[in-house]
């Protein structure tokens, strides 16, 4: 029996508790995608954050939903579909509402349907912005009063390795992540790479931009090196194998959980281990991507903490943990 799909697609813009600040820039507002999925007396919701460095706007986000969005209105099936609309913010939210749907109309959870362990509260990273090394260590001597698992922003031209020891004073006894987000040379890297080790550091995230990925075989590594912005979906792990240790899962990389779940298979097949991620979102994009944190190493869920606001039905975060989500909210 087909199901045919009432499908909204809709822009949303939410300010940022402070500007965060990463190597590509200072974000201060956050544009989101939502989705909603009407039938049969149930709605399934999805968020997404288009990502301009990727080549996504909201306008082309928005336009690709839509059009997908007409065939799930005929009633055609998503799973047959879904491998026919790229990866990104647009497929992420489809297949987010969908699931969701799935979960209400069958009057089961997401993660029964999805063939994953029940969720549990999770230790979530609590991420600190690139900012001068005084006001890096303040804000990480704050954050690790309430949170065991801190991601440290580095990647501009100057300043890291002060950076890095500023925070590790700070935080003595707190697990310490850093992501240089593609902003480093491999001078930097030989540089900051012993800086991190001798400071505790348990892993590290791109340090050089997607598709340099082959200069990392000729390194020493000191720790963990986990592809983020050069592994998005399944068929990437096999490229990126020979030179990372990890992979960062987001769902707006992969375009939502089905390819989410393929993409952990690969590593897994590969040897790898793998954190979930995200961009920056609310409480109902973090919501499915919580699923996936039991086959995890570390989880960095924390973009709602950064919002300046956040859904009715938001997700409850207790210290360093994030509690499972409500049915209310998603899933």
């Amino acid at each position: 029996m087909m199901t045919r799909f009432t499908v909204t697609v809709a822009p949303e813009r939410r300010p940022l508790a402070r500007p965060f600040v990463i190597a590509r820039g200072t974000i201060t507002d956050v544009e989101f995608v939502t989705v909603k999925l009407v039938a049969d007396g149930h709605t399934g919701w999805g968020e997404s954050c288009p990502v301009p460095y990727f080549g996504e706007s909201v306008e082309g986000v928005i336009a690709l939903a839509q059009k997908t969005g007409k065939a799930l209105a005929r009633g055609e099936d998503w799973l047959d579909i879904h491998d026919l609309c790229p990866p990104g913010a647009a497929r992420n939210a489809l297949d987010c509402a969908w699931w969701d749907w799935q979960a209400k109309s069958k009057h089961s959870a997401a993660w029964e349907l999805l063939g994953l362990p029940a969720p549990k509260p999770t230790i979530t990273a609590f991420t600190i912005g690139i900012d001068t090394p005084d006001v890096m260590g303040t804000r990480a001597a704050e954050a690790a009063a309430k949170h065991s698992l801190l991601k440290i922003k580095l990647g501009t031209a100057g300043g890291d390795v002060e950076r890095i020891r500023a925070v590790r004073a700070a935080a003595p006894r707190t697990t310490l992540i850093a992501d240089a987000n593609e902003g480093w040379t491999v001078e930097d890297l030989t540089v900051a790479m012993p800086v991190l080790a001798e400071c505790g550091f348990a892993m590290l995230e791109q340090p050089f931009k997607a598709g340099q990925d082959a200069v990392l075989a000729g390194i020493t590594r000191l720790m963990p090196i986990a592809a983020d912005e050069s592994c998005h979906v399944a068929a990437d792990v096999a490229r990126i194998a020979p030179f990372y240790d990890m992979v960062n899962v987001k769902l707006d990389k992969t375009g939502g959980l089905t390819e989410a779940l393929r993409l952990l298979d690969a590593a897994r097949a590969a040897g790898k281990e793998a954190m979930v991620g995200c961009m920056l979102g609310t409480s109902l994009a973090m919501a499915p991507a919580l699923l996936l944190a039991g086959r995890c190493l570390y989880a960095d869920l924390d973009a709602p903490l950064l919002m300046g606001s956040d859904r009715d039905a938001a997700l409850i975060y207790e210290g360093d943990r994030v509690l499972p989500p409500t049915p209310a909210l998603w899933g």
